[in-house]
């Protein structure tokens, strides 16, 4: 089975949460209510690096998608 990309959340005990989970390397949840970002992964310092400049970027996209989700429901 193959999962999408990007995943919405939801947790009632964070009502306020927004969370949208990166499900392909490098995974992580980000709480677009206040772009907290929980990385599952674990990095070396070589990884960091590399990661600094496609974090800015990934979580771009996770901004886009929820915004395309909920456009979708409101149609």
């Amino acid at each position: 089975m193959e999962l999408p990309k990007f995943i919405l959340g939801d947790n009632t005990d964070y009502p306020n949460a927004i969370y949208v989970i990166h499900t392909e390397f490098p995974r992580f949840i980000i709480n677009l209510e206040n772009d907290e970002v929980e990385w599952l992964e674990d990095f070396d310092q070589q990884d960091q690096r590399e990661l600094e400049t496609e974090a800015e970027n990934l979580i771009e996209q996770a901004n886009k998608f929820y915004d395309r989700e909920v456009e979708r429901y409101e149609e």
